[in-house]
């Protein structure tokens, strides 16, 4: 019957892993905390810090043409996304909540490689402060498991 489906489990074991890191300065709080937290899950996971790359770019829109320059050069095994897009009084947000996101996605897709999106999108200040532990470790996890993952897939 279905016995004999072959079964890729879940890998976090980060050891040797290279991984990019772009992090927006807008809204540097709360950015500073999604990048703080993501490291230090990095690091538990096994990944060397000699092994990161952290950029840093102005904002979420300029996140997605840094990743794909990441992607391009094929140093890395995963890369993270980190921002905080927080609602003000104007479509603003929508456009660079959307924007952002959509090209994220797309350096992905177009070149193959793992990209964990950690850019936070929400109403408040106090809600990106309560999220951004969580989604800089839940990042970093992303990052491994799905190059671990893509690794497996290609053989």
């Amino acid at each position: 019957m279905l016995e004999a489906i072959e079964r890729i489990e879940p890998d976090l074991n980060g050891r040797g892993l290279k991984i990019g890191v772009v992090m927006s300065r807008f809204n540097e709080p709360v950015c500073h905390g999604l990048r703080d937290a993501c490291l230090s899950e990095l690091s538990r996971l096994g990944v060397d810090g000699a092994d990161v790359v952290l950029a840093t770019v102005p904002g979420a829109l300029e996140i997605p043409l840094v990743l794909q320059t990441m992607a391009k050069s094929a140093r890395f095994d995963a890369l993270i996304a980190l921002g905080a897009v927080i609602r003000g009084e104007t479509y603003h947000f929508e456009l660079v909540s959307n924007e952002s996101g959509a090209g994220i996605t797309r350096v992905g897709l177009d070149h193959g490689i793992p990209v964990a999106n950690a850019v936070l999108t929400t109403e408040t200040d106090e809600q990106a402060e309560v999220r951004m532990t969580e989604k800089g470790r839940d990042a970093a996890r992303v990052a491994v498991e799905m190059a671990r993952l893509h690794a497996a897939l290609r053989g």
